[in-house]
């Protein structure tokens, strides 16, 4: 065999191997892949896709998601997982809303965003410690306390939709980031709120992985009892990450409310399937230690496009389940895949 012949073997073999060890370190560059690799097929198919009001469209549907994965996620790099989110979010905006119309009508949106975030942090503190002091998997607690929520909401706040919101949060939800008229003369614009999503994700990324809570919440999900005996407080993990979750899904209550500008106690039911396979495609493991927040966000988007975008290409909405579904499986056994190569 020639000189030549021996280093372009290995060549190909480093270039090989280089690939392989980029998507075992950062798994969240395959789903950056997929993202680009499905974005561009459907360019292709559909130039429409790449319209200014059609990727606007795609970032708006990705603020509540987005806020919900980014709960998820820690939960899940701690080796547990909440499928709660969605009741805490329903529990806060509605009751929330009620409570504005009927006795704060005047109350300054500032004050309105923040009591969701603490209704929703203290829904989550109750998960968190349910889930240390009954020593049970966080799957069974938090199903047990989705029902607890929604059946309370249901039983004793209100069935009401609500379609008529305080003028505030109206407001809110309609404020412009920047807009601009589309070339069928149609005002596209991007709200305020989207802001909230990067900033939120800023300080989960800061939070794991700048603060000692960040190194806790990791260590307890490589091991929880090492994590234990290395001095890590299981309780206060506990009730932070639960707590974290459930202001960060509180937080997104309220802006879908605004965003949709009407109360519907029955909203975002069945929607927390979807949130789970974005963290998960966004390289999460669901047995804890590993992920990172960009790979979530792009887990979210690659969610949100696959769902716009099979309209676009003329998939018919029965089909849409199926093919979501499919592709959820395909990139989940890939990632079993390179784990079970490592």
């Amino acid at each position: 065999m020639s000189t030549s012949r021996i280093d372009g073997l290995s060549e190909n073999t480093s270039r090989s191997f280089s690939l392989g060890e980029l998507v075992r370190r950062r798994p969240e560059s395959i789903t950056f892949m997929l993202l680009v690799a499905i974005c561009a097929i459907v360019a292709i198919v559909n130039p429409a896709f790449l319209q200014p009001s059609t990727l606007i469209d795609i970032g708006r549907a990705s603020v509540v998601m987005g806020l919900f994965a980014l709960g998820v996620f820690i939960i899940l790099a701690a080796g547990g997982i909440d499928v709660s989110f969605t009741a805490i979010a329903a529990f806060t905006m509605y009751s929330l809303t009620v409570l504005v119309l009927n006795h704060f009508p005047g109350m300054p949106m500032a004050v309105i965003m923040l009591i969701a975030v603490a209704g929703g942090a203290l829904l989550g503190i109750i998960n968190g410690l349910l889930v240390h002091h009954l020593k049970v998997p966080s799957l069974i607690v938090t199903i047990g306390t989705q029902y607890l929520f929604r059946g309370f909401l249901l039983s004793f706040i209100g069935t009401v939709w609500i379609m008529s919101l305080p003028p505030q949060m109206g407001a809110f939800g309609r404020m412009p980031l920047f807009q601009f008229e589309s070339a069928n003369g149609a005002l596209v614009t991007l709200p305020v709120y989207f802001l909230i999503l990067p900033i939120a994700a800023l300080v989960t990324w800061w939070i794991l992985n700048r603060t000692l809570m960040g190194r806790a919440i990791f260590a307890v999900g490589g091991d929880a009892n090492i994590a234990s005996r290395l001095g890590y407080n299981l309780r206060t993990v506990h009730v932070f990450l639960f707590g974290y979750a459930g202001a960060l899904a509180g937080l997104a209550g309220i802006i879908h409310v605004c965003a949709n500008r009407q109360a519907n106690p029955f909203d975002l039911v069945g929607t927390e399937i979807n949130v789970i396979a974005a963290v998960v495609l966004g390289g999460a493991r669901i047995t804890g230690g590993t992920g990172t927040v960009l790979g979530t966000i792009l887990g979210v988007l690659l969610i949100v496009v696959i769902n716009s975008v099979l309209v676009m290409v003329g998939i018919p909405s029965t089909w849409q389940r199926l093919v979501v579904g499919s592709f959820i499986l395909l990139a989940a056994a890939f990632f079993v895949t390179r784990q079970r190569k490592k």
